[in-house]
């Protein structure tokens, strides 16, 4: 029997934040659909925003183009939805973002943010759906993240995905978007890069140039012998 999804509050201290769509200006993100017919160039609109949202620009490469998936989505052969998906579960999205990853749980707050557009609500929220990476797999994982209520009712069939909600940090200090974060390094390690990973236990040794050495009859090479054999070590 599989083990059902944890149960997590709907909520967060940054719910008390307006959203990108009540913002308007320049912060508010454009939503690209295919709800109205669009041509050719709407279309590679399109395809580039999904790239930027579920790659991030940074990750935008040769090899993490998809051009069956691209074709398909041209020809109305499947929806932005399955287009999504299809990035989600391809082996280039898999290699970047799920190999790399230090833990599950950096590569659920990673694919909730790219996916869902907002930050987790809680650590019970993460745990969650870390098991269900864990013991599903992320083919069961993206399917549960797409048929959601919350993506449905947001994004729908058509629709890309996009970031709705901002976060309290970004009041003050600036915000980095969600599609911009690496799978690497979680907060949980943040702490330990700064920090020796290893002490180590023999002998230091110091260098010193050719040209400083002492030379042939410099007094201080003997130094150490007249110690050895001075009574009173006067020296």
């Amino acid at each position: 029997m599989s083990i059902p999804l944890l149960s997590y509050s709907l909520s967060t201290q940054n719910q008390r934040v307006a959203g990108y769509e009540s913002c308007g200006g320049d912060e508010q993100y454009k939503v690209y659909s295919t709800d109205s017919l669009p041509d050719a160039s709407e279309m590679d609109e399109i395809i580039w925003a999904t790239y930027r949202q579920i790659f991030s620009e940074h990750q935008i490469l040769k090899s993490t183009r998809q051009p069956f998936l691209e074709s398909q989505l041209r020809f109305n052969q499947i929806t932005v939805k399955d287009f999504v998906k299809g990035l989600l579960l391809s082996d280039a999205f898999r290699k970047l973002n799920y190999d790399v990853k230090t833990n599950n749980y950096r590569f659920v707050e990673m694919c909730v943010q790219r996916v869902l557009g907002r930050d987790i609500y809680n650590e019970r929220e993460r745990l969650a759906w870390s098991i269900v990476v864990a013991s599903k797999g992320i083919e069961a994982f993206v399917d549960m993240l797409l048929d959601s209520d919350e993506y449905m009712e947001n994004f729908g069939d058509s629709v890309v995905p996009y970031q709705r909600r901002r976060s309290l940090f970004s009041r003050s200090m600036g915000e980095m978007p969600f599609n911009l974060k690496t799978p690497r390094y979680g907060e949980e390690f943040r702490g330990k890069l700064c920090k020796p990973q290893f002490i180590w236990q023999g002998v230091i040794r110091s260098f010193k140039p050719q040209e400083a050495r002492a030379k042939a009859g410099d007094p201080s090479l003997f130094l150490n012998m007249v110690r050895e054999v001075s009574p009173n070590n006067v020296f």
